[in-house]
């Protein structure tokens, strides 16, 4: 019995180990992503007809927004409950080919906090309507809500905007939040966001 204790205390450390290591391996890829970003945006974008991908034209931007926190709640888990949230971000631009890495925080009515890095790539429709669908990981503090199970908490979803003649745009994000299992509850939570992105310098 007490072999068997140590073999399944040895194989879940390793487990952990595994674990900790994605998350890790995930947060240098955000990283190195953002410490490129200060370099020249590059002037590449794939045409497919009247769709294309990558918005190199486009300046760095800054976006404000709210939303709802924890849109589907799970009445299992205490603090689950829809909340409002509000954000800011600054998104660099195309700096990686087509891609554009982001910096961002949110808070919610909870006293929740995330703050967050990643990147994204534009799939515009007719030069007016864009899709973006994007990744990234940070640190969360869960205030009275939902305890999500560890600090480390990853979000991947996409934006739906349309985009103005000053090259404002206005949008709809839709999101999930986990911790891609390295805690030891992994509840996981949908945001639902509204989002006014201006560009730099404002125009």
């Amino acid at each position: 019995m007490l072999l068997l204790r140590e073999v399944v205390a040895t194989r879940t450390g390793e487990r952990n180990v595994r674990s900790r290591r994605s998350a890790n391996r995930a947060a240098c890829g955000v990283l190195v992503a953002l410490g490129l970003a200060a370099a020249d945006p590059a002037a590449a974008q794939i045409t497919f007809g009247p769709i294309t991908l990558g918005s190199p034209g486009d300046p760095p931007r800054i976006a404000i927004g709210s939303g709802v926190f924890d849109v589907i709640p799970n009445s299992g888990k205490p603090g689950s409950g829809a909340t409002g949230l509000a954000l800011g971000e600054y998104r660099f631009g195309d700096v990686l080919w087509i891609i554009s890495p982001f910096i961002g925080t949110f808070g919610t009515a909870k006293g929740a906090f995330y703050g967050y890095g990643g990147f994204g790539f534009d799939i515009n429709f007719f030069q007016r309507f864009v899709a973006t669908p994007n990744v990234a990981v940070g640190y969360f503090e869960p205030g009275r809500g939902i305890n999500l199970g560890a600090h480390t908490e990853f979000r991947e979803g996409a934006e739906f905007d349309y985009r103005f003649n000053n090259m404002n745009r206005l949008g709809v994000g839709m999101y999930h939040m986990s911790n891609a299992g390295i805690g030891k509850q992994n509840p996981g939570v949908e945001l639902v966001t509204v989002v006014l992105t201006m560009p730099l310098p404002f125009r």
